[in-house]
């Protein structure tokens, strides 16, 4: 099943009642979760904690914070993407315990929420701000993604480390990530030259999606593939290049997170 509105708004009530229970026994942490039950909502908090994240000698914590909760505050619709994608990660990885542990700590919703905040600032006309922020989360995360790339909600990525988002690509609702995953071009060219994702497809660690092609919707590419043609919807493809093998157990394999491409 997707997830819902009404699971996304239960985000912030839920992340305020899993903050009572925190106690990491590191006073700046404790103090900021502490903040978390006061708290007006994850627009709020959000800003805060990407600001902590990503701050360096070029931009101060406390501007950073500025910035963040500015674009929060003029497009809401950020805040509700990242109820979305925090609710994908506890829905698909067993890992999370809640949502308050992946809120904190992990870093491949900390650079979704990144890019969310570059891509309004590359939308707005502020691209070297843009492009700055792309950098920092890129040397911080590990997730180096074109503020341009467009990025639909409920997304997980697992890990995070390795993966590449060029300037053209989309990825659609509902989509899992694994680590190494490259979304690229093939060559130099200009224009549209990278990746469409559908709705629901899981991408296994290491695959190289390249070039203007599109993965249909409910699609699962195997770990260590590498796609260099369209992938139809609800098939399982895997090798190098990529080939069709089978159809997914589940029409939204995103979901289910199972990395098995054969019985």
């Amino acid at each position: 099943m997707n997830i819902s509105s009404s699971l996304a708004a239960s985000v912030w009530p839920s992340l305020q009642n899993e903050a009572q229970f925190f106690t990491a026994g590191l006073e700046p942490l404790d103090r900021f979760v502490r903040t978390l039950g006061g708290g007006a909502g994850l627009h709020e908090a959000l800003p805060r904690l990407l600001a902590s994240h990503l701050a360096g000698v070029h931009a101060d914590e406390a501007s950073l914070a500025a910035l963040f909760a500015e674009l929060h505050t003029k497009d809401e619709s950020l805040s509700v993407a990242a109820s979305y994608d925090l609710a994908a990660v506890k829905a698909r990885d067993p890992a999370a315990g809640g949502l308050l542990r992946p809120f904190l700590f992990f870093k491949g919703y900390h650079a979704i929420q990144a890019h969310r905040l570059a891509h309004a600032l590359w939308q707005s006309g502020r691209q070297d701000t843009a492009l700055f922020l792309q950098s920092r989360a890129s040397l911080v995360f590990g997730v180096d993604a074109h503020p341009a790339a467009r990025l639909g909600r409920g997304l997980m990525m697992d890990h995070a480390t390795g993966v590449v988002i060029g300037e053209t690509a989309v990825i659609e609702d509902d989509v899992s990530i694994l680590h190494g995953v490259t979304l690229g071009g093939t060559g130099n060219e200009t224009g549209d030259r990278h990746p469409k994702i559908g709705r629901g497809v899981m991408i296994g660690a290491g695959t190289k999606i390249l070039g203007n092609i599109r993965v249909g919707e409910g699609a699962c590419i195997a770990a260590g593939s590498v796609v260099l043609k369209d992938v139809p919807a609800h098939v399982t493809v895997a090798g190098v290049p990529a080939q069709i093998v089978g159809r997914p157990r589940t029409p939204t394999p995103s979901e289910a997170m199972d990395q098995l491409v054969v019985d």
